[in-house]
């Protein structure tokens, strides 16, 4: 996929907030300082499209922007460790699960890990909530120019392990890295291909 344009559209606090449903879309989300601003500007090739910050817990609201004016990329609140009071970050909890559950426009939502860690409890119940749920999703690893090429593999094992547990089969897999352009191509082809299939299903 080439991106052409890619566009603010708009912050929501709330599902009822947001644009209307009328174009594929695909969400990021994962845990607070995880990469995700980074990622999101990477694939589109716009470096300040997403605000970057080294303090957790920075994207408050839902955030829309229109890329090739033909679907939409979705950066989404982060999950888990956060500087902020309590209840403003139940908001945000409650706000995320209502537009994961109820937009029907959802196509995939692309969870972000931090390959340089060991599985968090975190993550691994939040994509047990999206299985729960019927909600099609994809891991991301991040990060991965900050690692070895075996960390890494020994990492995307011991994640594949954990969820083995409770899980028949794996989502689709990508590995990352904002500095040097890793996944790129791989995630917006899949992107792509999705699109195709949503068309095709119609």
């Amino acid at each position: 996929m080439i991106i052409r344009s890619a566009t603010f559209i708009k912050s929501s606090p709330t599902l009822k907030d947001c644009p209307a449903p009328d174009k594929p879309e695909f969400g990021f989300i994962g845990r607070s300082n995880v990469g995700k601003s980074s990622l999101i500007n990477m694939l589109t090739g716009w470096t300040k499209l997403a605000k970057i910050s080294v303090q957790p817990g920075k994207t408050r609201t839902i955030n829309h922007f229109s890329v090739n004016d033909s679907w939409y990329l979705v950066d989404l609140p982060g999950y888990g460790y956060a500087k902020v009071p309590v209840k403003l970050r139940e908001k945000w909890i409650i706000a995320t699960n209502n537009y994961i559950l109820k937009r029907d426009n959802l196509v995939c939502l692309f969870v972000l890990l931090d390959s340089r860690l060991k599985p968090q409890r975190s993550d691994l119940d939040f994509m047990e909530f999206l299985g729960i749920n019927h909600i099609p999703f994809a891991r991301v690893f991040t990060k991965s120019d900050k690692i070895g090429q075996t960390v890494l593999e020994k990492s995307i094992i011991q994640y594949n392990t954990e969820m083995l547990k409770n899980w028949e089969s794996l989502p689709a897999t990508f590995i990352s890295s904002s500095e040097n352009g890793t996944g790129r191509e791989d995630i917006l082809n899949y992107i792509e291909e999705s699109i195709n299939n949503c068309k095709n299903s119609i």
